[in-house]
């Protein structure tokens, strides 16, 4: 990982797109603060789509693609997307996320039990596996996946823990990610890249070879190493250090700074290539 200090200014300046982690990438202890707002509104300014791409819940992405300078949000993994046109939310789901449901509409009720009587089996066997595991307090927000928290609240439970939370979901049929405060699992082929890529596409016209030219994605923990694999133009903020033993990619710069501040200092990178202050 180089400083991103060093990403060259024509690099720099043929991004188009920022794709993000939220948490422990955008906040710091849990806080959205100050310098990372400001940051998303700076790019905005400058005419840079921006799109977070986390595991938190449908819930909260309504809400963040409604009230944050953002152009989108790819929540729960990958399995949606959502965006605003002209005032109306509009989403889109993965197909392995809804089988053969449509992808334009929200889950019925139905679906939604089915997907939640799966995983709360899972749900049960981690939590008698792993002593102090808990569901993360997000869960009732969420409609495809299961969030084990092992740090996001008292006690952090430890890597360790966390590598037998995601065991102990794989050994059950889910694709498990282990992120900064959670291990999130659920059932399907797609993840976070597949999500991301069709997102570029629908919403920017932006073929999977463009995107990984002028897309760059700023993340922070294990579950973001497909990103980083992805798209070459790629940044973690500091905090990153913590994880980068048990990852298979890392991304190609880094930030001084960890969290909101290392976004910023992202940011910052951009904008100066484009000389905005």
């Amino acid at each position: 990982m180089r400083p991103i200090a060093e990403l060259p200014e024509d690099v720099s300046r043929g991004i188009r797109l920022v794709f993000c982690d939220i948490d422990d990438t955008l906040t710091n202890r849990g806080k959205l603060g100050a310098e990372a707002y400001d940051a998303l509104w700076a790019l905005r300014r400058a005419g840079l789509a921006v799109i977070p791409v986390t595991g938190r819940p449908a819930g909260w992405c309504d809400a963040i693609v409604r009230q944050w300078p953002v152009d989108a949000v790819i929540g729960e993994n990958g399995a949606f997307v959502f965006n605003e046109e002209r005032g109306v939310l509009k989403a889109r789901f993965h197909p392995a996320a809804v089988g053969a449901a449509p992808v334009d509409a929200f889950p019925s009720s139905e679906l939604v039990a089915a997907i939640r009587g799966r995983l709360y089996s899972v749900r049960d066997s981690i939590l008698e596996v792993v002593p102090g595991s808990r569901v993360a307090k997000d869960q009732p927000y969420r409609i495809f996946d299961l969030a084990i928290d092992f740090c996001e609240e008292e006690p952090d439970l430890g890597l360790e823990a966390a590598e037998r939370i995601r065991a102990e979901a794989v050994r059950l049929g889910c694709v498990a990610k282990v992120s900064s405060i959670h291990v999130n699992c659920w059932f399907g082929d797609y993840d976070k890249v597949a999500m991301a890529l069709q997102a570029a596409r629908d919403l920017f016209g932006m073929d999977a070879a463009t995107s990984r030219q002028q897309a760059l994605f700023v993340g922070d923990s294990p579950n973001d190493a497909p990103m980083f694999a992805a798209f070459p133009v790629s940044a973690g903020v500091a905090n990153i250090e913590r994880f980068a033993s048990r990852m298979e990619h890392l991304p190609a710069y880094v930030a001084s700074q960890p969290g909101g501040m290392g976004f910023a200092e992202i940011a910052r990178v951009l904008l100066g290539a484009r000389g905005v202050c």
